[in-house]
């Protein structure tokens, strides 16, 4: 019996880019209940204003919207914008743990994937907020790539 070829899932987080930059992005697993993962392998995920925090010695995301799965029982149904555990080494949290005591600086969720071996993973980010004058330099530098592949 042939294997079906699955869409590729890979849902970004592209306003996080413009408002954020990036120090240094890890890989975390994320835990999922229900029929969640029917809806993530649809592509019905949003992970804009999606931001990490600590409880404890545990990492969960806070509004990142899977959306409902049509096809699924009122039973099986989760609230789409729950908070949900992320899975790194224990190494990975204590780094993430003493960078975010920092002053300024943040974890968000930059993008979403289904791993080769189908589980649903993601890309988050240690970040540090722009400001107005760096979003105009972040402007400036994409008009000017644009316009050197233009010619």
């Amino acid at each position: 019996m042939a294997k079906t070829k699955r869409p590729k899932i890979d849902i970004r987080n592209k306003k996080a880019s413009f408002d954020y930059e990036f120090l240094e992005t890890f890989t975390a697993g994320i835990v999922l209940s229900g029929t969640e993962i029917k809806s993530v392998r649809e592509g019905k995920v949003s992970l804009v204003d999606s931001w990490c925090y600590f409880v404890g010695n545990e990492l969960f995301v806070r509004n990142m919207n899977i959306a409902e799965y049509w096809w699924g029982s009122a039973f099986s149904r989760q609230e789409p914008k729950r908070d949900r555990k992320l899975l790194l080494t224990r190494k990975e949290l204590n780094k993430l743990q003493r960078a975010v005591k920092e002053k300024g600086l943040t974890i968000v969720a930059t993008r979403m994937f289904i791993s080769e071996n189908g589980y649903a993973k993601v890309n988050i980010a240690l970040a540090r907020g722009k400001r107005e004058f760096d979003k105009r330099e972040s402007i400036k530098e994409k008009d000017m790539r644009r316009e050197a592949e233009r010619y």
